[in-house]
C-alpha cells in the first residue's frame, strides 16, 4: 500500500505540463522493470504494430502494480508519459515521478487539464500510456471502462495502439498484494488504428473496439494455459473480495485460511484449486 510523504501541503499543479521522460532515467526505468520481471518470465508480443511510430495513444489494461513494469518494456525503445493518479506523486515524490514522465490525474474525476496535458505530450512526439480502469483489478477480471475513452482516442487524432497483460493480477492478487506468486506474464502490444482510421472511425465504434480489447479473465486464462499456483496460503485475503456466502448468502461472514475461503455463518467451506478454481 502507498503511503503519503508529503509533507509540504500545497496544492498539486495540475497544470504544469508533463515532462519528457529524463533520459539519464531510461536505463534505469528499462533495467529496472527487466529486473522486476524476470522472476515472471514476461513474454512481449507485438500484433500489427508495422508502420505504427510514435507518439500513440496507448490504452492498457490495469491488473496490477506490476503493469508499471511492462508497459516500459513493451514500448522500448520509445519513450512515454502515463496518465499517473495522485497516490504515486504523495508517496514517491512529485519530482522524480514527474521526471519519469507521469501525469497526475485525481481518480474518478473529469478534468479537462489532465487531457490538455495528454494532447500536449502527443504534440510533443510523446505517446501517452493510459489505464482507463483507473484501479488494480479486483477479481481478475476487467472493471469499469469509462463511456468516454472513444471520444478521447478521436479528440487525439494520433494511432491508437492497446496493451493487455497477462499474470499481473494472479502474481499479486488485490486482496493480497502483499505476497507475490510465481506465476508467467505474457503482454500484447497491439496496433488497433492508424491516426487516418481514428478520424474516419465514429466514437462509438472506437469505444466499441476498446471495451473488446481490454476484455480479460485472469482465472480462465490461467485454466486455458494450465497455470498451477502451488503457494500454500493461496487464498488467504480472498474473503475481502468474496464477502458474500454463496450458500447462505450472509455478508462480512467469509474468511479465509491457507487454501480454504470459508462462512463463519453457516460453515461452508471452499479450497482454492492451484488450478485457480473454488471447489
Amino acid at each position: 500500500m502507498l503511503v503519503n510523504k508529503r509533507k509540504d501541503m500545497t496544492p498539486f499543479d495540475m497544470k504544469r505540463p508533463p515532462m519528457r521522460q529524463k533520459w539519464y532515467l531510461m536505463p534505469l526505468i528499462w533495467s529496472g522493470s527487466w529486473l522486476m520481471t524476470r522472476q515472471f518470465k514476461l513474454k512481449i508480443n507485438k500484433k500489427n504494430m508495422e508502420g505504427f511510430k510514435p507518439p500513440y495513444l496507448v490504452i492498457a489494461t490495469h491488473q496490477g502494480f506490476s503493469d508499471y513494469y511492462i508497459a516500459p518494456l513493451a514500448l522500448f525503445p520509445y519513450r512515454a508519459n502515463y496518465v499517473s493518479d495522485m497516490e504515486g506523486f504523495a508517496a514517491f515524490g512529485e519530482w522524480l515521478y514527474r521526471a519519469i514522465g507521469c501525469i497526475g490525474k485525481r481518480r474518478y474525476v473529469s478534468d479537462i487539464t489532465v487531457v490538455k496535458n495528454v494532447k500536449y505530450a502527443l504534440e510533443h512526439k510523446q505517446s501517452v500510456v493510459i489505464y482507463p480502469e483507473s484501479r488494480h483489478a479486483n477479481v481478475g477480471t476487467t472493471a469499469y471502462i469509462p463511456p468516454n475513452i472513444g471520444k478521447l482516442v478521436k479528440m487525439m487524432k494520433v494511432p491508437l495502439v492497446v496493451l493487455t497483460a497477462h499474470g499481473s493480477y494472479l502474481a499479486n492478487p488485490f486482496w493480497d498484494e502483499e505476497h507475490t506468486r510465481k506465476v508467467p506474464m505474457e503482454a500484447t502490444l497491439e496496433g488497433v488504428y492508424t491516426a487516418e482510421e481514428v478520424e474516419k472511425l465514429s466514437v462509438q465504434e472506437i469505444q466499441r473496439v476498446i471495451e473488446k480489447k481490454l476484455q480479460y479473465d485472469e482465472y480462465r486464462w490461467q485454466q486455458e494455459k494450465g497455470i498451477q499456483i502451488r503457494y500454500d496460503k493461496r487464498a488467504e485475503g480472498l474473503h475481502k473480495a468474496l464477502y458474500q456466502c454463496r450458500e447462505c448468502g450472509a455478508e462480512y461472514h467469509m474468511k479465509s485460511h491457507g487454501a480454504g475461503l470459508f462462512c463463519e455463518k453457516c460453515g461452508v467451506q471452499w479450497e482454492l484449486t492451484t488450478h485457480g478454481k473454488l471447489e
